[in-house]
């Protein structure tokens, strides 16, 4: 077993327990570009792999009620047929071209996706800067989990197009459904989004490995390293994103995004790495700047919770 895979893995998972996303378009690269691993053996044991580190992060997610069960039954309900269809398609026609195409189509929506979170959070800002001035607009507490109505046909589709992108290029299970659910249900909060995107995850990734591991070409100590590292690693992710603040899990999100994307457009490793280590340091300058704008104090002062009233011990005893 080689233990800087399982490093590797061990980042990864951290990166999709916090986001959700980015397990392919990070580990994959990582395997064919830094350990040398044949493009269809990173594929493939990357798949296996993801099939056994989600369901740790989401079952975390569920425990903390952060997923939509509805979302999941209808993107499933398109992604795990698709997910087999991909892999016959992949062995059927010109498999590397179709993957090039796909993963250039998919960097070019990461990084519209980025540029829309960044976009969604100054908006963001500027709504609690008006309902400060005015406390009747404030008609959502922050952190309150609501369900969703759910719009069963384009769920389907979004599901069904995301199955057939893993089931090709192993990337996209994250990427793909964060962008679409973003879109299609703005509401979702940050929590509510990873969550739903993990738990939904699980069986698309799981009927795509179970494809390649009949027509692929799995490597069972590539495999084994990967996900010793990646258990672990995903399993603080989704506890710290089940319960840190949205604009931290935005912030993440826009930075795998962004290096995702950059990633699948080709951009060398180490352009890539810098862009990363740029954004990290520029986004909390721009966020302090943003909320000085919108005339914002630093932190955001919490909104008790509500509390019982309290019953009079005699009144206890009398009962």
């Amino acid at each position: 077993m080689d233990l800087w895979v399982a490093i590797a893995g061990f980042g990864v998972g951290i990166v999709v327990g916090l986001t959700g996303m980015g397990g392919g378009a990070l580990m994959t690269p990582l395997l064919v570009l830094v350990f040398g691993v044949a493009p269809l053996s990173a594929v493939s044991s990357d798949l296996v792999a993801s099939a056994i580190m989600k369901p740790f992060g989401g079952a975390v997610h569920m425990r903390r009620g952060t997923v939509d069960k509805r979302l999941v039954l209808w993107l499933c309900a398109g992604s795990i047929p698709a997910a087999f269809g991909g892999v016959f398609i992949a062995k059927a026609v010109d498999a590397e071209g179709m993957s090039q195409v796909i993963q250039s189509l998919l960097g070019g929506a990461l990084l519209l996706a980025a540029s829309g979170l960044v976009l969604k959070a100054w908006f963001g800002l500027r709504d609690q800067a008006r309902a400060a001035a005015d406390p009747s607009l404030r008609e959502v507490v922050e952190g309150t989990l609501k369900p969703v109505s759910v719009r069963i046909i384009p769920t389907v589709l979004v599901g069904a197009v995301g199955g057939l992108v893993v089931g090709v290029t192993s990337v996209g299970s994250g990427s793909l459904i964060v962008i679409a659910l973003m879109a299609l249900y703005p509401a979702l909060r940050p929590q509510q989004l990873v969550g739903t995107d993990l738990v939904q995850a699980v069986p698309l990734v799981g009927a795509a490995a179970l494809a390649h591991l009949l027509f692929g070409d799995f490597q069972l100590a590539l495999t084994v390293a990967l996900v010793i590292g990646a258990v672990p690693g995903v399993l603080l992710g989704a506890a710290v994103s089940s319960r840190a603040p949205g604009g931290l899990i935005r912030a993440a999100l826009t930075v795998v995004l962004t290096a995702s994307g950059l990633k699948l457009l080709g951009a060398d490793t180490v352009v890539v790495g810098y862009a990363t280590g740029a954004l990290v340091l520029l986004i909390p300058a721009v966020w302090v700047l943003a909320r000085r704008h919108h005339g914002l104090p630093l932190r955001t002062a919490q909104i008790p919770a509500a509390r019982a009233p309290e019953v009079p011990a005699e009144q206890v005893h009398a009962a």
